[in-house]
C-alpha cells in the first residue's frame, strides 16, 4: 500500500458517513464485549469454545500450520511494531506528521488496553495444539487479535478519506478484515486462545479505532474552525 498524499483531501464537517457508521460500530461492539466478558468470567463460553477450538484443530494439515504458524509470527505486535514504526518513520519524510502521530497511538493504545484488559479477566489460557509454545500471559482478549484489527483497521481508517476510488476503498478496507481474521484465526488454530478471546479482541479493536478516528477527527474539526 502505497503512503497517501498529505496535500490529499479530507471530508468537511465533524462527522462522516464512514466515521457514523464506526462510531455506530463501536457501540455494538462495547455492548458486545461487555456481554461477553460477563459470560466468559462466568464461565459459560467453554462449551462453544472446546466445539470450535475441536472443529478448527480438525482441519490440522503441515501446510495450514505452516501458514498459521507465519500469520501468528508476523500479525503479532512483534511483527506489526517494527512495520509500524516504519510506517510513521515513512509518513514523517512525507510531511504527513498526523498520519504519523495517528499510528504510534493507535498501536500504543491497543497495547495498554490489552494488559489492562488482560490483567481484569484473568482468564486462564487454553492447552496449546502442536507444542506450540504457550504465552504467559492472561487469555482475554486475544491481544493478537486486538493488535491485527486495530493496526489493519486503524490504517485503512486512516487512508480512507484520502482515497477517492470506491472500489479501491473496499479493496483496503476487504484487505484488512481479511488480514484480522487470519491473525485471529491463527492463534484458535494454535490452540492458545479460545475463540471467545479472539472475538473480544476484534470487538475492543473497533471500539478503540472508532475512538481514534473520532478523536483525530474532532481535533481536525476544532482546528478549522479556530482558523475560520
Amino acid at each position: 500500500m502505497s503512503s497517501p498524499s498529505p496535500q490529499a483531501p479530507e471530508p468537511e464537517g465533524l462527522l462522516s458517513a464512514a466515521l457514523i457508521i464506526g462510531l455506530l460500530a463501536a457501540a455494538a461492539a462495547l455492548v458486545f464485549l461487555t456481554w461477553l466478558g460477563h459470560e466468559v468470567m462466568a464461565g459459560i463460553t467453554l462449551a462453544v469454545d472446546d466445539r470450535i477450538r475441536t472443529g478448527l484443530h480438525g482441519l490440522a494439515s503441515p501446510p495450514l500450520t505452516r501458514v498459521m504458524e507465519a500469520s501468528s509470527l508476523y500479525g503479532g505486535p512483534r511483527g506489526l511494531l517494527p512495520l509500524g514504526f516504519v510506517l510513521a518513520i515513512g509518513f514523517l519524510l512525507r510531511g504527513w506528521r498526523r498520519g504519523a502521530l495517528l499510528v504510534l497511538v493507535t498501536m500504543t493504545g491497543a497495547g495498554l488496553l490489552n494488559l489492562v484488559l488482560k490483567d481484569f479477566f484473568a482468564r486462564p489460557r487454553p492447552e496449546a495444539y502442536f507444542g506450540y509454545p504457550l504465552p504467559a500471559s492472561n487469555s482475554f482478549p486475544s491481544g493478537h487479535a486486538f493488535f491485527a484489527a486495530s493496526f489493519f483497521g486503524g490504517l485503512a481508517a486512516l487512508v480512507n478519506g484520502r482515497i477517492r476510488s470506491h472500489a479501491l476503498r473496499v479493496t483496503v478496507w476487504t484487505a484488512a478484515g481479511g488480514l484480522s481474521l487470519l491473525v485471529g484465526l491463527s492463534r484458535v488454530y494454535l490452540g492458545v486462545h479460545y475463540p471467545s478471546d479472539v472475538a473480544a479482541g476484534y470487538a475492543a479493536a473497533i471500539i478503540w479505532v472508532s475512538a481514534v478516528a473520532f478523536g483525530d477527527r474532532l481535533v481536525s474539526h476544532r482546528r478549522r474552525r479556530t482558523a475560520e
